[in-house]
């Protein structure tokens, strides 16, 4: 029947009543009580079933409207808010409009026909809202992983490391029952982005685990800056800038930028990105297991508590609980979609893609390509999903 409406008041005959007299338009859906309606809410944003559009009364017991209303945006931002109220002052309208940032203001009694065009025009201002929310994540992020399968040439340990942490966040997401946080999904895709300042041989020392001069540990702090002002580039990305910028920012204000914010004033986002990041380098190509949590736990102050103990809480528990399908493959069996879970080398030991990579189509035609001129290392150890 298309978007779901959902009508809020404390009166089950006026619900009963409206419900008659819009069915056969939407797909309707009553809350008696302001408790009821965010329960709804919540019930719909975790089953990804979202409300188009919320009707709510004023005046009812426990919760006005107005928190209602306020409440509904904290959890489901798309969703449409109306009022429909018997009190119509004016008080009443510029607390709904401030608060409740509301779509439409309706007094009772309200003819149907009056309400359906309404939440008919509601329903239309929601598919605006949507559509252009999918057009940002879908086309800029298919274009963004274009950029970063080809920085992934250039540095495959990086690119695997972004592939861990967007699995990591997708899995939180589900676990935490968030909204879909395609600010964060992007800002783990483009950490390694501020690698292409740092030359190649540095990158090479690093891992390798040699000493750094005090000018090369400066060229790597100043990367996630660089990769700020790349992506700062792209219109409507700031936030993602903002968060990539503040990957290496301790809770505690250490880390990089050392003027940064400190604290619940560092954005959640780059909070829990900072958590992801330092636990991937720990776990190096395993699951997080107790151990690596440990190591960070030796360095507790320089993460949010709170979130640390709801990652560890969630992926502990998945790495304990996953049982993947694995399989010894030659790299003319490797497919999109396989999770590399070994280097790929060619035969001279040269890194052609790192493990923890999500194989992607661009990297199987680059494999392709090498294979008809180099020999590799065979076989590689995969995940198939």
């Amino acid at each position: 029947m298309g978007e779901r409406v959902l009508l809020i008041d404390d009166d089950v005959n006026l619900l009963a009543g409206l419900q008659r007299q819009l069915r056969k338009i939407f797909d309707i859906v009553t809350a008696e009580g302001g408790a009821a309606a965010l329960a709804a809410v919540e019930a719909a944003q975790a089953d990804h079933k979202p409300f188009a559009v919320a009707l709510c009364d004023m005046r009812m017991p426990g919760m006005d409207g107005i928190e209602v209303l306020r409440r509904i945006k904290d959890l489901a931002p798309d969703t449409v808010r109306m009022m429909l109220t018997g009190n119509a002052d004016q008080e009443t309208a510029i607390n709904a409009i401030n608060h409740g940032n509301i779509f439409r203001f309706f007094t009772k009694p309200c003819p149907a026909e009056t309400l359906a065009e309404g939440l008919a025009a509601g329903v239309e201002q929601y598919r605006l809202i949507t559509a252009e929310r999918d057009l940002l994540e879908k086309t800029v992020a298919g274009s963004l992983k274009m950029l970063v399968d080809v920085v992934s040439m250039n540095d495959p340990v990086a690119y695997g490391q972004a592939t861990r942490l967007r699995e990591w966040v997708r899995l939180l997401t589900i676990e935490f029952k968030m909204p879909q946080r395609w600010v964060l999904e992007m800002a783990a895709t483009l950490v390694p982005i501020g690698q292409v300042a740092v030359p190649f041989e540095l990158q090479t020392k690093k891992r390798q685990g040699e000493e750094l001069t005090e000018t090369e540990r400066q060229i790597f702090e100043r990367a996630p800056e660089a990769a700020r002002n790349l992506i700062s580039n792209i219109p409507r990305l700031g936030k993602v800038a903002e968060i990539v910028y503040l990957q290496d920012r301790g809770f505690d204000g250490s880390g990089f930028p050392a003027d940064g914010p400190v604290g619940d004033a560092i954005p959640l986002d780059a909070r829990l990105l900072k958590i992801l990041k330092d636990l991937s380098e720990v776990s190096g190509s395993n699951s997080p297991s107790a151990n690596a949590f440990a190591q960070l736990e030796k360095n507790g102050a320089r993460y949010d508590p709170l979130l640390l103990r709801k990652v560890r809480a969630c992926l502990e528990i998945q790495g304990a609980q996953t049982v993947p399908t694995e399989a010894d493959l030659p790299v003319s069996a490797l497919r999109p979609g396989h999770f590399v879970m070994t280097d790929i080398k060619l035969a001279n030991g040269h890194l052609i893609l790192a493990a923890n990579t999500l194989l992607s189509g661009v990297q199987i035609e680059r494999l392709r390509a090498l294979r008809k001129i180099f020999p590799f290392a065979e076989p590689v150890r995969v995940r198939i999903n």
